[in-house]
């Protein structure tokens, strides 16, 4: 058996994933992170994105969107407290595209700084979101 990490990604509608994992690749909040068994410690905050989970002996990998939240790493697991967590494949490409396009056209109108910091925050999950279905059609491919 290839060397493992705990993964754990838990949100706070569910637990969406406990399993093993031989690589992790997480969205940072300064850029994608690689994690692998015997990773040192790490406390991070993460963003909007893909959570990629390389799981052993499959040759399709997990693909978990979450929405932000935090991310804590030791030598033989990582857990990640994600804000929303939704499996890839169960993303709503039609509502992701909507809600997003809705979120352009309120920026372009006179709204308050914080309606605007609002809607620039729900404009990077819905755009994180169409990442997360595109990685999982090339997957696919």
């Amino acid at each position: 058996m290839p060397n493992t990490i705990s993964v754990s990604i838990v949100s706070a509608e569910e637990a969406i994933y406990s399993g093993q994992a031989e690589l992790l690749v997480a969205p940072g909040e300064a850029g994608e992170l690689g994690i692998l068994p015997n990773h040192a410690p790490l406390l991070t905050r993460i963003r909007p994105g893909t959570v990629k989970i390389k799981i052993p002996g499959q040759a399709v990998d997990e693909l978990i969107y979450v929405s932000g939240g935090m991310m804590e790493v030791q030598p033989k697991g990582v857990t990640i407290l994600a804000d929303t967590s939704i499996r890839a494949r169960d993303l709503d490409e039609a509502k992701a595209l909507e809600a997003k396009r809705e979120a352009e056209e309120k920026l372009t109108m006179s709204v308050s700084e914080q309606e605007r910091a609002i809607l620039i925050s729900q404009l990077a999950e819905y755009t994180a979101q169409l990442a997360a279905i595109q990685k999982l059609r090339k997957s696919r491919q």
